[in-house]
């Protein structure tokens, strides 16, 4: 085998174990964007050609994570354009491991089920939200002002409320 094929060997096993690290994020979201099992692997197949263009092009300026969140809603919300479909509520809990009772898993999916009458914006700032990132992440994953993303997640948790008592 020669030098330059070994090469790019070891480059696509850096890849995939990169994909494999950050797996689940990207499932999350592509939950979230999908209405239908057909339209999420649609959605995880045009992430992973999306990370992996975009992969020798990392300069390493914000977290990997960051990166491949904002690589994610961008490719989601973009393929969603494109089908011009809402998607309809689809939980996340699928690709999720939860630890709780059964009446604890009621509830999960409830507030799974409430997320995904969401608008895009406001998905995507709530699932980082409860993926416990930062106001300064939310901010640049989203483009948004760190401000501007504390007054969201304050609007879209009444927002939930509201939802959950109708």
């Amino acid at each position: 085998m020669g030098e330059k094929q070994k090469e790019m060997n070891n480059y696509e096993q850096g890849f995939i174990n990169f994909i494999n690290e950050n797996r689940n994020i990207i499932y999350k979201i592509c939950f979230l964007y999908s209405n239908k099992l057909q339209s999420h692997d649609d959605l995880y197949q045009e992430v992973i050609i999306n990370l992996w263009n975009a992969w020798p092009k990392f300069r390493g300026e914000c977290k990997v994570q960051t990166w491949v969140y904002r690589i994610s809603l961008n490719t989601c919300v973009s393929f969603l354009r494109r089908s011009k479909a809402r998607p309809d509520s689809m939980p996340l809990t699928k690709n999720i491991e939860v630890i709780a009772d059964e009446g604890d898993m009621v509830k999960v999916h409830e507030l799974y089920r409430l997320i995904g009458n969401l608008g895009k914006l406001e998905k995507a700032i709530v699932l980082l939200y409860i993926e416990e990132r930062s106001h300064d992440e939310i901010s640049n994953i989203i483009g948004i002002s760190r401000s501007n993303v504390a007054v969201k997640l304050f609007r879209i948790k009444e927002k939930l409320k509201l939802m959950s008592e109708n």
